[in-house]
């Protein structure tokens, strides 16, 4: 996208309502997990920032949501992706937009890196 955003809102209006949807009900899992993060823009995605540190990117895409928990976020949860036979990469994993969100995994994704960022930076 060649757009530049100044916050999540702005970019949730690019998108129609389903896909809109869907992204606000991932930033409000995001909060509710981690109410002490900050939203902001991050390569030109919505982002959260835990601690000072980046804890997670999100995207909307036509048929599906990106997930970006990076490189040990997907390692941890290879094998629910594969479960759930969703495609990933190296920092990213997709969700497809006609399916419900798995929140549980999102969570537990999230729990993880929240404690990979604490143990990096204990004394914050």
């Amino acid at each position: 996208m060649k757009n530049t955003f100044r916050n999540i809102d702005e970019y949730l209006l690019l998108f129609p309502g389903e896909v809109q949807e869907k992204l606000d009900r991932l930033r409000e899992i995001i909060r509710l997990k981690a109410p002490d993060s900050e939203e902001y823009i991050g390569y030109q995605m919505p982002a959260f920032r835990y601690k000072g540190k980046p804890l997670i990117y999100f995207a909307g895409y036509k048929n599906h949501i990106g997930f970006y928990p990076g490189a040990e976020g997907i390692k941890n949860f290879e094998k629910n992706f594969r479960e759930k036979a969703y495609k990933f990469s190296k920092g990213a994993v997709q969700f497809p937009i006609h399916e419900a969100l798995p929140v549980d995994l999102i969570l537990n994704i999230l729990t993880f890196k929240i404690q990979e960022i604490d143990q990096k930076n204990p004394e914050i």
